[in-house]
């Protein structure tokens, strides 16, 4: 009996080690557990609110929109359509818009009208040049104020309608990334909508882009486009044709259109000699800025060989005694197409060297980043 008291008692102590060892174990593992609760706790609850202050800025930057308005000498008009654009875009947004006037060196009382559509309402804007610079230099100026993530453009003369802002806004959304207008019915005379119509259908055959109406004041743009469009001299005319050209999806809707009820148009015939020359200007910065001895080296290839073409003619027609070359115009005019030839091959190779030295600078459109 004495043995199995102490075998009892050596059992029961080992139980009560192993219990008090379970329980201090159990004990540190429920503390472990506490320690590191309040830390998950204190992360989650910082993370939160981070996301969410994240996702409410990205919510109010997607309704923000800017309107830029390029004008010269439309002081008749800005008022109406100053009341009518704060009247479609508080409808559209309620107050996250703002609108910018260029004003493009207007003789008239054009910016007095806007420092007082300023002081009613602070969200509209103004730029004002110290001499008229043109559309594209208002534009250019105008992008690059513009805050919001769609930018719109419209003319100051009331001929554009600010209740279609909403149509193109719609297009925006559906994936596009440029809408611009197309005056179905346009309320013009004859001297502008004709030649208006060759413009365009000229235009749209060089650029591969199939609209409308190119030149119509009323679009809308991603922000995206307006920071990698480059928008000078009277690149105004095609700037749907440079965003097509450069990876970005165009497209068009039908806007009404009104008759101009104030001043006339600042537009003159000069416009159809500069809208040819800037098409010219178009192709070749987007399909040879980047490869000139394509352009250059291919006409000059073309000249070349045709003027050693008509020189070997006539040299073997010379050696048989069939000709003489010293009365023969046409040997000469073989020899000046070999020389412009050889002199545009040369021009392609500098333009090569000056790209290579200058690559660096050379950007690309890129669509997007993972």
């Amino acid at each position: 009996m004495p043995g199995n008291n102490k075998t009892f008692v050596s059992l029961e102590a080992i139980g009560s080690k192993i219990k008090v060892g379970k329980d201090t174990q159990d004990r540190s593992t429920k503390s472990k557990q506490t320690q590191k609760k309040p830390e998950r706790d204190f992360k989650a609850t910082r993370s939160r609110p981070k996301y969410q202050n994240q996702r409410n800025i990205r919510s109010k930057q997607s309704s923000f929109l800017s309107v830029v308005i390029p004008l010269y000498n439309e002081e008749e008009s800005l008022p109406e359509l100053s009341l009518h654009l704060q009247e479609e875009l508080e409808k559209l947004v309620n107050k996250n818009y703002e609108v910018i006037f260029v004003d493009d060196g207007s003789t008239d009382r054009s910016f007095l009208v806007i420092k007082e559509i300023n002081k009613r309402n602070s969200k509209f804007k103004a730029i004002r040049f110290r001499r008229n610079h043109g559309k594209s230099a208002a534009l250019a100026v105008g992008f690059k104020q513009a805050k919001g993530n769609i930018v719109i453009t419209m003319d100051a003369d009331l001929q554009d309608d600010p209740s279609e802002i909403k149509n193109l806004i719609m297009k925006i959304r559906a994936g596009n990334d440029l809408v611009t207008g197309w005056k179905k019915k346009r309320k013009d005379p004859i001297s502008k909508t004709l030649p208006s119509k060759f413009f365009n259908f000229v235009t749209s055959i060089v650029s591969g882009v199939k609209l409308h109406d190119f030149n119509c004041g009323l679009k809308a743009y991603r922000k995206e486009v307006v920071d990698s469009l480059q928008v000078y001299g009277e690149m105004h005319r095609y700037l749907p044709a440079l965003a097509h050209l450069d990876g970005f999806k165009v497209a068009e809707t039908p806007v009404v259109h009104h008759a101009r009820l104030y001043g006339k148009s600042k537009f003159g015939a000069s416009r159809f000699i500069k809208g040819f020359l800037d098409l010219l200007t178009v192709m070749f910065i987007t399909r040879f800025m980047k490869r000139p001895s394509h352009f250059f080296g291919g006409l000059g290839s073309l000249f070349a060989i045709t003027g050693l073409i008509i020189d070997s003619v006539l040299s073997i027609q010379w050696a048989m005694g069939l000709t003489s070359l010293s009365n023969r115009p046409l040997a000469l005019f073989g020899i000046a197409l070999i020389i412009v030839g050889v002199q545009l091959i040369s021009m392609g190779l500098i333009g090569e060297l000056i790209i290579k030295n200058n690559f660096h600078n050379v950007q690309y459109s890129i669509k997007e980043r993972l």
